[in-house]
């Protein structure tokens, strides 16, 4: 329940039976004075209740908090969760044991829980807010992993002079692919294909900066892309 319409003698008195039923604070909610009430003839006859109507403020930390803690209870997981908003950044920190199983391979199942988190989160927002779930710094390990990876194929593709085409990655780790390579003198970056099979291309630059013969790639580096992302993570 978010919103909920209270009446009392006072607006005072309907405002507070509204909090109590909502288990919120006057600080977290808003409050709009439909009646203001009366006393009546002498305090006696013809007198009117307060009417309120008082709704919860949208909280996107505690709108993630209570859906992670529904799917883990469901899981029979027990995490602590640590949310923190930076502007339109809600940062989610989980701690708890086994965190390989919310992790999953290469980040998979940790990427699909933020992707519902990230479509609770913004149901009710006003504005848009990027959600990023993390767990035993494992973004950041993930990200040094990608970052090697990218520099290890920028060497190949200078000497083979072919083009590498990596496996399908969302798109905040596509991001980290292209930023690595962005000032390398050599090659270029670029991504092709469609959500959620969209991968990045490294090939080399031609003169005018864009990729060299970026239409006629070489379909024949696509079978071993799953064998360089394990040796990068080893």
């Amino acid at each position: 329940m978010d919103e909920i319409r209270k009446s009392g003698k006072t607006i005072d008195e309907a405002v507070a039976a509204a909090l109590a039923e909502l288990q919120a604070e006057k600080d977290e909610v808003t409050i709009t004075v439909i009646e203001e009430g009366s006393k009546g003839f002498l305090g006696m006859f013809g007198g009117k209740d307060a009417v309120v109507l008082v709704k919860k403020n949208f909280n996107p930390e505690k709108a993630a908090e209570n859906f992670l803690r529904e799917v883990f209870l469901s899981m029979g997981l027990i995490i602590k969760i640590e949310t923190k908003m930076q502007d339109k950044h809600l940062l989610v920190d989980l701690t708890g044991d086994d965190m390989g199983i919310l992790i999953g391979k290469r980040g998979q199942t940790l990427d699909a829980l933020q992707y519902l988190v990230n479509l609770v989160v913004n149901k009710n927002s006003a504005s848009y807010i990027s959600v990023m779930l993390d767990t035993e710094n494992y973004r950041q390990r993930r990200k040094e992993t990608l970052e090697t990876l990218a520099f290890n194929l920028a060497k190949k593709v200078k000497h083979t002079r072919k083009n590498v085409v990596l496996e399908p990655m969302n798109p905040y780790e596509r991001r980290i692919i292209h930023s690595a390579l962005q000032n390398d003198r050599y090659v270029t970056t670029f991504s092709e294909g469609e959500e959620p099979f969209r991968n990045v291309v490294i090939a080399l630059k031609g003169k005018n900066g864009q990729p060299r013969d970026s239409r006629k790639m070489e379909r024949g580096e696509r079978h071993e892309r799953a064998e360089r992302m394990e040796k990068a993570e080893a």
